[in-house]
């Protein structure tokens, strides 16, 4: 007699995951590129590698700009997670 085996609760989440997994991996990646590119200080191609406005280069963040702070963080620790996720799967 042959024993079929049936999908447990936990391997049917599983496979739902594993096939949602990239589209959740580029939603995050377009996140994460947009909360870094929100952060750019000064102005012009100087500003991309440091340099730009001396006046802006030192302060502390506050309001919205330490939200988008503290939102990359969290986007780029997910976006690192779901891609150790992706490849024990």
């Amino acid at each position: 007699m042959v024993w079929l085996k049936e999908d447990t609760g936990l391997e049917t989440i599983m496979n739902i995951l594993n096939d949602l997994l990239p589209y959740i991996q580029i939603v995050l990646s377009l996140l994460l590129i947009g909360g870094i590119l929100l952060q750019q200080r000064g102005a012009g191609l100087g500003g991309a590698f440091g340099g730009g406005s001396d006046d802006m280069s030192f302060g502390k963040r506050r309001g919205a700009e330490l939200f988008i702070f503290r939102a990359t963080i969290v986007i780029a620790i997910l976006l690192a997670l779901t891609a150790i996720f992706a490849l024990s799967a």
